[in-house]
């Protein structure tokens, strides 16, 4: 006899008679989602305001990344209060409805899937940019990349809703074959970045040698490659943070589910949240002109305070007698 969504979804989130022994474990991640959001929505907003400040950056590597930032803020503005609201039920000894559990999925697969698909979108065009060279603007226009971006949002929308139709063992499984297939693309992309950087490095050395490297190629490959690497460290950070969530999407169909697995759950969707909070971070370490612009913002926003308290301090002062 199949099981219900209901008593699926329980084979992943602790059982009432379960919930006195993940009594920690839930207090702990409802500590880190709290602070969590709040770093997820502020970084990312000062991260999009940022990448809009950035002239220097291409407009397709700007919609791309503005698309990411953006599925990070939804993370922390809708998915982790969401899920910070549950653990509190949790520690109430409550066990939410089945509805509550579908919402969570639902936005949760929502924001997740299109900041996998982003992230693997910016790998594909980082790795154009090195190995189309010169023809990488002809060929990656600013209305092919919104399409794409479109079309990310739109299959993030769709895969969400799938749970409608499809049982959620089954669900799983096709999250987890995603999630796998997105990650050795991303993974062979960057091999290929790997080996095409190298190679383009050979040949400008040999040009050196001979005196007949152009100084524009030259400064044009070490901007491509910088910012290659920088997103590499996207994905390696994505890479850690969903890992375990994986894990836990395929570990109770071959196990069962079991205390410490569903420890392990809980934490894995806290992982995979936090991911939102790390990747404005590495934009702004590893991408100079978004720290730059970064920078400048807190800058100006730290001038207003002062000012602000000059203004307030001057004006009590008048007040005063």
């Amino acid at each position: 006899m199949k099981k219900s969504f209901c008593e699926l979804v329980l084979d992943y989130f602790p059982r009432i008679s379960q919930v006195g022994n993940l009594y920690a474990t839930n207090i702990a991640n409802c500590i880190f989602n709290s602070f969590l959001s709040y770093t997820a929505i502020m970084l990312n907003i000062v991260t999009i305001h940022a990448i809009g400040k950035t002239p220097s950056l291409p407009r397709t590597l700007k919609t791309l990344l503005l698309s990411l930032a953006v599925s990070d803020v939804g993370v922390g503005f809708l998915v982790q209060p969401f899920y910070s609201s549950l653990l509190v039920k949790w520690l109430q000894k409550m066990i939410p409805n089945c509805g509550t559990f579908k919402t969570l999925a639902i936005i949760g697969n929502l924001f997740a899937t299109a900041s996998f698909l982003g992230v693997v979108a910016v790998s594909v065009d980082r790795f154009l940019a090195i190995h189309l060279h010169l023809r990488y603007r002809e060929l990656v226009t600013h209305k092919r990349v919104v399409a794409v971006v479109i079309s990310i949002w739109v299959s993030s929308v769709f895969v969400s809703f799938l749970l409608f139709w499809v049982p959620l063992d089954i669900y799983s499984l096709i999250m987890a074959f995603i999630a796998v297939v997105g990650l050795v693309l991303t993974a062979v992309i960057y091999l290929r970045i790997f080996f095409t950087v190298k190679q383009h490095k050979n040949q400008i050395q040999v040009q050196q040698v001979q005196q007949v490297a152009p100084v524009g190629e030259i400064i044009i490959l070490t901007r491509l490659t910088k910012s290659a690497v920088g997103i590499f460290y996207v994905y390696l950070v994505f890479l850690v943070c969903y890992l375990p969530y994986l894990i836990c999407l395929v570990a109770p169909q071959m196990n069962g589910p079991s205390i410490v697995l569903k420890r392990f759950s809980l934490f894995s969707y806290t992982l995979l949240y936090l991911n939102s909070s790390l990747n404005p971070v590495i934009y702004c370490w590893k991408m100079r002109h978004i720290r730059q612009a970064v920078l400048s913002i807190l800058r100006n926003m730290s001038w207003h305070k002062k000012d602000a308290s000059r203004e307030t301090l001057a004006l009590a002062g008048h007040a005063m007698p």
